[in-house]
């Protein structure tokens, strides 16, 4: 499919278009010349008029079109000066006014083009900049008027404004007075919608925005039906918040007043998405305004909504759950042709913005599960904060994500609700830029300034952002501009920061009257057809409060949504699997994975690993790291899963491991070979993710929200620059089971390790993960071995218990000769969580019980030391802790023996903190002791010999080496 908006070169501009680059002056025609070239323009027709064979044919024709007809022409039309000249001539670097004529002219036709021209500026620049006197503040605040969009910037007077232009690049009328052309300029970029799409660079794209603005003048004209209906939502929107208010005085519920032509834009979209055969909108928000849009958009049942305002069950929430104005919801819309719309508003916690890649993340899964892979049949709608926009990074990551292969969903509808302030912070103090969503800019996009206040202004906002969107697939932005009526909080004092905002506040009415008013004056409808509008809601929001506050009250529980046979709770409720494979579907997987098609070349280096691999498959050489992870994914892939995996270098791997994507080194084509073990090569994705972690991760955590039966997996390049997502991984991954009773089989692939590479590649921070680790809500390992990996990868892919997982990756590992498992150990057996000691127990003096890479430094000095009197015990899986098996491991050994847990970590990182709390000074009958590096601000010295000489000193301690 060829996306409209790519970046081909654009056919050169005609005459009077407005490309903003002239072609070099020995280069002009009359089809490249641009309206930054008036000097130019006046020097070729004065040449023309004294010699006409000292103009080029193109000219001489163009001029004698124009000629025909005409009477001579006067000199002093060419001869005078612009205005302008220190713009425009300063860019073209061409003569200025008519002081190159070289003879004397007359006549009026070259007054006629002189004047047509600098009209076209004046146009141009009305496209450009109108948006800057735009009335799009409902608080009327006002601007400084651009000298270029003054008609007297152009040497334009009185005497001019009826005379007649061309319009053939404007719409409508052929010819059109200066004055009407004027007009329809105010009227189409500045009255209530301000436009930036200048920017934007496709032709067709402007075009078509441009087309769509000035023959409507920017605004619809609608039926009295769908008036009402906007007046309807209005009365919905505002007398849910003021029923609130009256109802449960002071309690939060971040009203939507101020705001509330949120609610008919929405349901605008929705209707139009219905009609451009969208079936699905995925949607995420803040708190502002959520319960108007979950009550009146959404259609959860108000008396919901008023019941956790009364906390009536608080037994149902102990220890769980979630503030009401937090909470997602999914329901079905009708639209008024009868089209069904499926509605998800995904939870978010108090972080604004960070849902934004969770919702497409979510969406792109649904897309894929339905087989939507033009992206056309669901869409997302992000609302957002104007501070939040601004002012939070994950937006310009998230704005990133849209246009890359591996993340498109075919646009997304930015709405900014724009209450002009942050809480108490004002826009002056909150961004240096002229509005919220100027960082939108870095997209091929347009952005709608749009006054909130104006119902019907929004109305057509809505209409060009969907259209724009459905034809283009490209996101699009409606900075909707309303106020906050009240303060961040139904208890916060707005005037205290903002006094006279909050003076001007205080005396507007309510959209809703407004709007009213407006259709009353234009006899739209009678104040009885209105008092039943309103009559008609208050009866409902009562008879819900009624509902509410019914003792026997009944929560209808939400639909599944494809996780009906999926399950989370306690880990003993989890399934057992068999992740046990035949060795002859092992060898057919590896030997897929390691033949490139015929004609493939790949990089000469790596011939010889696809060799080795082979003879994996083979058992005659024993599995890696890469190959035992690639067969991990074979295997689920060959079964018919899903396979998604991001991050950045994921396909060759950070460190040149993986190469789970080869590339022909004469041609570069691509070729993978989990994708030929796929009955649908589709559904094996593997995306280099661009250097992000908080919005990448955040949608693989929301892709994985919607896929449970496939694997999600998210590689970070070191696992140190995770917590560059925490917030991901704090408010979403760690605890949306708790808050909101969703489920996630996401891995995250976390390369850990210490291995004097300094203080950021050395840890991705163990303890905080474990520090998160509750009611086992998440799951945590670090496999030492080849096989470990692969059968921990097949069980979290096979399980119907669903837990994010975390894995502690090795680096060094990865080439380790002691990191390799047999055939035998792939294809028999299972993930085992702890490993036991091999070796006799009888007598042992020391117990080494330790987790990830240090396991092989301990066991090569026990070998060196021949100190068969120490046992060494790997825990692979530290959460949720497996007690039984830990236990198991050391029951063998004498009570008198001590333990000592073993971590490269300093002593107040790692695991040791965990295990502290969990086991205390004993674990088992055992003295429990810690060996690790001192306790610590940074994780890990800047110095490799430093380093060393730490980690001999933990070996040389675990052993009692003195």
């Amino acid at each position: 499919m060829t996306d409209p908006l790519s970046h081909q070169p654009a056919a050169a501009p005609t005459f009077l278009d407005s490309s903003p680059s002239p072609a070099p002056a020995s280069k002009k025609s009359p089809t490249q010349l641009s309206t930054q070239s008036l000097a130019f323009l006046e020097h070729q027709y004065a040449s023309f008029l004294h010699d006409r064979n000292s103009v080029s044919p193109d000219w001489r024709d163009y001029f004698d079109d124009i000629h025909t007809g005409h009477e001579e022409i006067t000199p002093s039309v060419l001869q005078a000066p612009f205005p302008h000249d220190s713009i425009f001539h300063k860019q073209t670097g061409l003569p200025t006014g008519g002081s190159a004529a070289p003879a004397p002219v007359s006549g009026s036709a070259a007054e006629t083009v002189v004047l047509q021209e600098k009209l076209d500026q004046l146009i141009r620049n009305y496209r450009v900049r109108g948006h800057m006197i735009a009335g799009i503040d409902p608080l009327e605040a006002k601007r400084p008027v651009p000298p270029e969009l003054d008609p007297a910037f152009y040497g334009f007077t009185e005497e001019h404004m009826e005379m007649e232009f061309s319009t053939r690049w404007f719409g409508g009328a052929e010819c059109r007075t200066l004055r009407d052309m004027i007009e329809w300029l105010k009227m189409t970029y500045c009255r209530s919608i301000g436009v930036q799409f200048m920017h934007i660079d496709s032709l067709q794209a402007r075009s078509w925005l441009r087309d769509q603005m000035e023959r409507s003048g920017n605004r619809l004209t609608l039926s009295r039906d769908e008036q009402i209906r906007i007046l309807r939502r209005l009365s919905d929107a505002v007398m849910f918040e003021e029923f609130v208010q009256k109802k449960y005085v002071g309690a939060k519920s971040f009203s939507l007043e101020g705001a509330e032509s949120l609610i008919p834009l929405l349901d605008m979209a929705i209707e139009r998405a219905g009609t451009q055969g969208i079936d699905l909108i995925v949607m995420g928000m803040a708190h502002r305004g959520r319960l108007n849009v979950l009550a009146n958009i959404m259609a959860k049942a108000p008396s919901r909504i008023f019941r956790e305002f009364e906390d009536c069950d608080p037994e149902r929430q102990m220890g769980r759950g979630d503030v009401k104005y937090h909470l997602g919801f999914s329901s079905d819309w009708e639209t008024v042709e009868g089209r069904q719309v499926h509605l998800t508003l995904c939870f978010n916690p108090s972080h604004l913005e960070f849902v934004n890649p969770v919702a497409l993340g979510r969406l792109r899964a649904k897309q894929d599960l339905r087989d939507d892979r033009e992206r056309r049949k669901s869409m997302a709608i992000l609302i957002h904060g104007d501070a939040a926009f601004a002012g939070e990074g994950v937006t310009q990551e998230t704005l990133n994500l849209s246009e890359l292969t591996g993340y498109r969903t075919g646009g997304t509808v930015h709405i900014i609700v724009n209450n002009q302030v942050g809480f108490t912070t004002s826009a002056s103090e909150g961004r240096s830029c002229t509005y919220a969503t100027d960082v939108a800019r870095m997209l091929q996009i347009p952005i709608f300034h749009v006054n909130g206040e104006d119902p019907e202004a929004v109305a057509k906002a809505v209409q060009l952002a969907m259209d724009f969107r459905q034809k283009f697939q490209r996101d699009v932005v409606i900075d909707m501009y309303c106020f906050r009526r009240r303060g961040h909080n139904e208890g916060d004092e707005p005037a205290f920061t903002q006094p006279t905002m909050y003076q001007m506040i205080r005396q507007r009415q309510t959209v809703f009257e407004s709007y009213l008013e407006s259709m009353l004056s234009l006899n739209e409808l009678t104040r009885e057809e209105a008092d039943k509008i309103v009559a008609r809601r208050a009866a409902i929001l009562e008879a819900e409060l009624a509902e509410a506050r019914k003792d026997e009250y009944r929560y209808l529980v939400d639909s599944g949504g494809g996780w009906e046979n999926y399950f989370g709770g306690p880990v003993e409720k989890a399934d057992v699997v068999d992740t046990t494979i035949t060795a002859d579907r092992l060898r057919s997987i590896m030997t897929t994975l390691s033949t490139p098609p015929e004609g493939f070349t790949p990089h000469p280096r790596l011939s010889r690993m696809l060799q080795q691999r082979l003879l994996m498959g083979q058992g005659e050489v024993s599995f890696d790291w890469g190959a035992a992870e690639l067969a991990a994914l074979g295997t689920l892939v060959s079964d018919g899963r899903q396979l998604r995996f991001s991050g950045q270098d994921v396909r060759r791997g950070t460190f040149s491991h993986r190469h789970a994507a080869l590339y022909d080194s004469n041609d570069g084509r691509v070729w993978m070979g989990l994708a030929e073990l796929a009955e649908h090569p589709d559904l094996v994705e593997l995306y280099n993710s661009p250097l992000s972690e908080i919005g990448v991760l955040g949608f693989e955590y929301g892709y994985s929200l919607d896929q449970p039966s496939g694997l999600t997996i998210w590689e970070a390049q070191f696992g140190d620059f995770v917590n560059t997502a925490q917030v991901i991984i704090d408010q979403f991954i760690s605890s949306a089971e708790d808050k909101w009773e969703r489920l996630s089989g996401l891995v995250m692939l976390l390369p850990h390790g210490f291995e004097g590479q300094g203080p950021e590649h050395s840890s991705a921070r163990l303890e905080r993960f474990l520090t998160l680790a509750a009611e086992d809500n998440i799951q945590i390992a670090v496999p030492t071995t080849p096989a470990q990996y692969f059968h921990l990868l097949r069980r979290q892919a096979m399980r119907m218990w669903k837990k994010p997982l975390v894995v502690m990756t090795p680096k060094s590992l990865l080439r380790h000769k002691g990191a390799v498992s047999t055939i035998e150990e792939m294809t028999t057996g299972h993930f085992h969580e702890v490993i036991a000691d091999t070796q006799p127990a009888e007598g042992t003096q020391r117990i080494l019980v330790c987790s990830g890479k240090i396991f092989y430094e301990l066991e090569s000095l026990r070998a060196e030391s021949g100190r068969n009197d120490v046992a060494i015990i790997r825990v692979e899986q530290l959460y949720p802790l497996p007690s039984g098996d830990l236990k198991a491991a050391l029951d063998g050994y004498a009570a008198d023996v001590p333990v000592y847990w073993v971590q490269e970590e300093p002593r107040n990182m790692g695991s040791w903190p965990f295990i502290r709390i969990r086991f205390g000074d004993s674990i088992f009958g055992h003295e429990l002791h810690g060996i690790s590096r001192v306790e610590s601000a940074s994780p890990a010295t800047g110095s490799g010999t430093s380093h060393k000489i730490e980690q001999q000193a933990i070996l040389k301690q675990a052993f009692d080496i003195q």
